[in-house]
């Protein structure tokens, strides 16, 4: 088993968001790295790259595949959100020892749509042609969308740390059906390698219910937990789900 661990981020933030699991992982002995996607790399704040509005999912794996295959082995790969979406389809390109998906977001075939989405992106899907610009959730959205488990106190601190996404990607995640290039078809046939799923039961932009079809797509492990949503790599007891992730690494 690889003792390196590339830790995915999902929309709208940067590798900051794992710097909770990092040191985790890293007093354990693994050696942690944490990439930035394409075009997030701009302070908060300021205006995107307007390149960042028809990046797509397939370029963002192009990037990372390509960071991963510098290194010298296959490493564990751990993705949040869209960060796990990437690593379901990195994964089928045999770049990973291990899959660890937090709250990931679905692949082609699996209807994501739940009230609650909607209510996220509802504005956002308004925007014509939202599909080639960089977007944003405001406040109250991303509070809805990631920080219902969050003390109030840290909403506006980590929202004013956040940037554009890829209008794009949004797309080819909740519209797959007519992507013609079929960004975010995974075959599960070609994952070969362990893997771990876990959701939040009161996650409200990729619910429990989608996220165990995703676990059931790969006949993966799946661990369902109380009391916590979407944003599980700063939530009061995050340390639980990083012991639980921890333990099935040494397990495998």
């Amino acid at each position: 088993m690889s003792n390196t661990i590339v830790m995915i981020h999902g929309m709208f933030c940067g590798g900051w968001v794992w710097e909770n699991y990092r040191t985790f992982f890293e007093e354990r002995g693994y050696r942690c790295v944490t990439p930035t996607l394409r075009y997030h790399d701009v302070p908060p704040g300021e205006l995107p790259d307007p390149r960042l509005g028809t990046t797509s999912i397939l370029d963002y794996a192009a990037d990372l595949e390509e960071e991963i295959r510098r290194l010298d082995e296959p490493p564990i790969i751990m993705g949040h959100s869209m960060g796990g979406l990437l690593a379901q389809i990195l994964g089928a390109r045999g770049l990973a020892s291990s899959l660890v998906l937090l709250n990931p977001a679905s692949p082609a075939g699996i209807m994501a749509f739940r009230l609650s989405v909607l209510k996220i992106f509802g504005r956002l899907m308004k925007t014509w042609g939202f599909w080639k610009i960089p977007v944003k959730l405001n406040f109250e959205e991303t509070v809805f969308a990631l920080f219902n488990f969050m003390p109030a106190e840290e909403h506006r601190k980590i929202f004013d740390r956040f940037v554009f996404e890829s209008g794009r990607a949004a797309w080819e995640i909740g519209f797959w059906a007519m992507d013609r290039k079929k960004a975010t078809k995974v075959d599960e046939k070609k994952i070969a390698c362990p893997m771990l799923i876990v959701a939040g039961t009161g996650d409200n932009i990729t619910p429990s219910s989608v996220v165990r079809a995703v676990a059931k797509k790969y006949h993966a492990a799946f661990k369902e937990f109380e009391g916590h949503g979407h944003w599980v790599v700063e939530e009061p007891g995050w340390e639980k789900i990083a012991r639980y992730v921890h333990d099935w690494l040494k397990e495998k």
